[in-house]
């Protein structure tokens, strides 16, 4: 049975670890010095302090979510503190509207444009200022990305961009539709692991120290 608050101390963020850029996010949370691990089944989300929902194929991820048993566990989980970020695919996941099709979690309110900017040729880098994450401009990396397309009530936009939205959150979801852990930068991480309540061992004016990081740096974790 689910008890109303959580019983014991979490100090973890998980990754979901069904399909899709698991190792990159464990590589940047091992270099920001918190502790990380593979969610692959529903008992794997006992006892975290947040889940990452990795970009890949949301249609792929949904299904397996529901195929291991693992949503309606996510769905308690989060009821009870549990905090969430998604990136391009998981951040659809998470969105309360899909254009063209339903929702899936639904845990954030959010209307969500899949493949927006075009095909994979359309991908693209860029930078922006995001004075709530860090101080000095992020780089970004948009793979056949998504756009935020609207907001609602209790959501915050952390990054306009022309005519979408990049990134927003709310007090338990965070969701960007690029992909920081593609780039030498922990801001976006370090700010989901405070969001947490963790303390992350670098500061803010560090986030974009290679420490060390090279574009290879995170296949150390295929041989896991």
């Amino acid at each position: 049975m689910v008890t109303s608050v959580r019983q014991t101390v979490v100090d973890t963020i998980g990754v979901l670890d069904l399909q899709g850029d698991v190792a990159e996010h464990l590589d940047h949370l091992e270099r920001l010095g918190i502790a990380a691990v593979r969610v692959k089944e529903s008992s794997d989300l006992a006892n975290l302090a947040g889940l990452i929902i990795p970009g890949g194929e949301s249609t792929c991820l949904s299904r397996l979510l529901s195929i291991f048993g693992i949503r309606d566990r996510l769905l308690q989980e989060f009821q009870l503190g549990l905090k969430l970020w998604g990136t391009c695919a998981g951040a659809i996941l998470l969105a309360s509207k899909i254009v063209g099709e339903p929702s899936f979690l639904a845990l954030i309110d959010i209307e969500i444009q899949r493949n927006a900017f075009g095909s994979q040729l359309d991908s693209f880098v860029s930078e922006a200022l995001l004075p709530r994450v860090a101080p000095d401009p992020i780089p970004l990396t948009f793979i056949r990305a998504p756009k935020i397309t609207r907001v609602g009530r209790g959501v915050d936009v952390l990054l306009q961009q022309d005519d979408y939205i990049a990134a927003a959150e709310s007090p338990g979801v965070l969701v960007t539709v690029f992909h920081p852990e593609l780039t030498p930068s922990l801001a976006f991480h370090r700010y989901f692991a405070l969001k947490c309540g963790l303390t992350p061992f670098m500061s803010e004016a560090s986030t974009l120290i290679d420490s060390p990081w090279d574009s290879r740096s995170w296949t150390r974790y295929t041989r896991l």
